[in-house]
């Protein structure tokens, strides 16, 4: 079982999180012009990198969405901070 650090409530295991996005993923806009290829990318083709990754997390315990880099071949975590704009 890896431990994911949540910004708000401290080291916890990692059944209680859910991953969310990556991080700066542009949403395709506006929506009434997207076509069904184009979301179809946005919501599946994933960057996946081996290495470090900057990923949106969400906390199911507290309902904390956080920012998480991690290495995906390692899987040590070397940062995990709130959401800019958002607040605990």
């Amino acid at each position: 079982m890896q431990i994911f650090p949540c910004p708000f409530c401290g080291p916890r295991e990692e059944h209680e999180f859910l991953f969310a996005a990556e991080a700066g993923k542009v949403r395709p806009e506006p929506a009434e012009k997207v076509s069904d290829a184009e979301w179809a990318a946005y919501l599946y083709h994933n960057e996946a990198p081996n290495g470090a990754a900057r990923e949106v997390w969400y906390h199911q315990t507290c309902g904390t969405y956080f920012l998480m880099t991690r290495d995906t071949v390692t899987r040590n975590v070397t940062e995990s901070r709130f959401l800019p704009g958002a607040s605990a």
